[in-house]
């Protein structure tokens, strides 16, 4: 127990220090965190790590779709739903395919066996491409495919792995029968989030105390993915829905208090075990090395190359069709929504980047078949799964701002950015005067005392003259409320070194100090959130 706790402090140290070095670089944290794990595991002495499967797909997985869906715009998704189900469960049944012709055309291995690789090592993962295109500011519709994608995909592809150790398993596989499973499993799981969904909001509205309800709401991924994954499902469908459906219908509900601590929490609980995963991910290969003695290095290493190039190849072969094919046929689509240029299929099809979903899924392969025979290239799909990991994350992780670079992407999303912030702007401008609207028939129809209503007032006209400091885009304007900043952030640095002061002089209680900091530090937060939006 002590030894394991010392693993995990020393791990946790070495999440730290590798995100650091992400900051400083430019590095995406993901690919950087997979080659420390890679060095660690080969270090002398130090102790096999073995990624127990099942906690990815259950204790993992769960929080990081959930909130994924939860940042998901429900109206962006939806308008978006045609190609993020095309690559999600197209593509994905596309690759499989895919990979398992190759490996049974090329290397002959049996369709089943092959098309169980292909499961495993179809669904792309989402982190690291989308917080590089992110940083390089790709336009907001390809953030939203890549996101939806990554919602779903998972799904897919955790059904498919389902019904090919079946099929392995067992030594037969019903098309017809896996294909009304599958109808079966998603209406299932899309009424069951949504019911999970609507009860947990109605519970947290009752609770009304942050601490609760942040509570319920880790909770809640759990509660929408378990019951569906144990009956036979994968949870992913519940899951993504319950957050959309949170997402959709929380502001009403949340209270403002837990939406605050609620962001730092979710904000940190996920960079923390995305980390952890994405380090777990690079120490296996000790285990990988312990796993394959028996296997023929070159056997090893032309299966995998054969199947990297297929699953890369695959994607690109799958989106252009998917993107330009629709448009041609049907007239009424182009028109609605016009062809994107040739680089938007590309940078998504680039982005296939697989994760420690797929590594899960080739480390729970059961050790045996329905008539206990020995589970047919068990260890070898593992090292072919981990190869791919490797090469998609690592290299075209790697690859990817260079290419968007290249395809003249970078920035591409700015002008899209000031659209949406002229939005954001008016949006702001109207709450306003929708507040002194409001506070001008309070004024009139209510007694209310002539201090209170001044003090009011002074208060709409400061938010007011901040609506219109943001709407002026002048340069000397917004040098002077840089200006402002710097020096407001160096009065609440003195209030608050007079207040530690004087707590240590003994003239200030710690309660009193305690609600006194949280307000500098609200103070404080306001000025850097007002210096972000000015560099957005």
């Amino acid at each position: 127990m002590l030894a394991g706790l010392q693993i995990l402090v020393f791990l946790l140290a070495a999440v730290a220090f590798v995100a650091f070095i992400a900051l400083r670089s430019g590095v995406a944290s993901p690919i950087l965190l997979v080659a420390a794990g890679v060095l660690i595991a080969v270090i002398p002495g130090v102790p096999p790590f073995v990624l127990e499967p099942q906690f990815v797909l259950l204790l993992v997985l769960p929080p990081v779709i959930y909130i994924s869906a939860i940042n998901m715009s429900w109206r962006e998704f939806k308008f978006n739903l045609r190609p993020i189900l095309l690559l999600a469960v197209g593509g994905v049944v596309f690759t499989a395919v895919s990979v398992s012709l190759a490996m049974n055309w090329l290397l002959g291995w049996p369709l089943t066996v092959g098309f169980l690789l292909g499961a495993i090592v179809s669904p792309p993962d989402a982190v690291a491409p989308l917080a590089i295109a992110r940083r390089m500011q790709l336009p907001r519709r390809i953030l939203v495919i890549l996101e939806g994608e990554g919602l779903a995909n998972d799904a897919t592809a955790l059904v498919l792995y389902r019904f090919a150790v079946a099929a392995v398993s067992v030594g037969a596989f019903s098309a017809a029968q896996a294909g009304g499973t599958f109808v079966a499993i998603v209406v299932g799981e899309f009424v069951w989030g949504a019911i999970v969904g609507w009860m947990m909001l109605r519970l947290r509205r009752l609770m009304r105390d942050p601490r609760i309800e942040i509570t319920l709401s880790l909770i809640t991924p759990f509660l929408a993915y378990w019951p569906p994954e144990h009956l036979g499902g994968s949870g992913v469908i519940a899951t993504v829905t319950t957050g959309l459906y949170i997402s959709w219908n929380g502001p009403r509900l949340i209270g403002a208090a837990t939406r605050l601590q609620g962001v730092f929490f979710w904000d940190f609980f996920l960079f923390l075990i995305e980390s952890l995963v994405f380090l777990f991910t690079g120490l296996q290969a000790q285990t990988l090395l312990a796993r394959v003695r028996d296997y023929s290095l070159q056997e090893l290493a032309i299966s995998a190359a054969v199947v990297s190039l297929v699953v890369i190849l695959a994607r690109f072969v799958w989106m252009y069709p998917i993107t330009y094919l629709p448009r041609w046929l049907i007239p009424s689509l182009a028109r609605r929504d016009p062809s994107p240029p040739w680089q938007w299929p590309f940078i998504i099809s680039f982005t296939g980047v697989r994760g420690i979903v797929s590594l899960a899924a080739a480390l729970a392969i059961p050790l045996a078949t329905a008539q206990g025979e020995r589970f047919p290239y068990r260890d070898a799909i593992f090292f072919i799964t981990f190869f791919v990991v490797m090469v998609t994350l690592v290299f075209q992780g790697a690859a990817l701002p260079w290419i968007i670079r290249k395809l003249g992407l970078a920035k591409a999303g700015m002008q899209e950015r000031l659209l949406h912030r002229a939005e954001e702007l008016r949006a702001r401008h109207a709450a306003i005067e929708a507040s002194s609207a409001k506070l001008a028939s309070l004024s009139a129809e209510n007694d209310i005392p002539e201090e209170a209503m001044l003090t009011l007032r002074e208060q709409q006209e400061y938010f007011s003259s901040r609506v219109r400091m943001k709407c002026d885009i002048q340069e000397e304007r917004r040098v002077v409320a840089e200006r402002h900043d710097e020096v407001e952030l160096l009065l609440i640095d003195e209030e608050r070194n007079l207040i530690n002061d004087m707590l240590r002089e003994g003239k200030l209680k710690d309660e009193a100090r305690r609600r006194i900091e949280r307000e500098l530090d609200l103070r404080e937060a306001d000025v850097l959130n007002r210096r972000s939006e000015r560099l957005w």
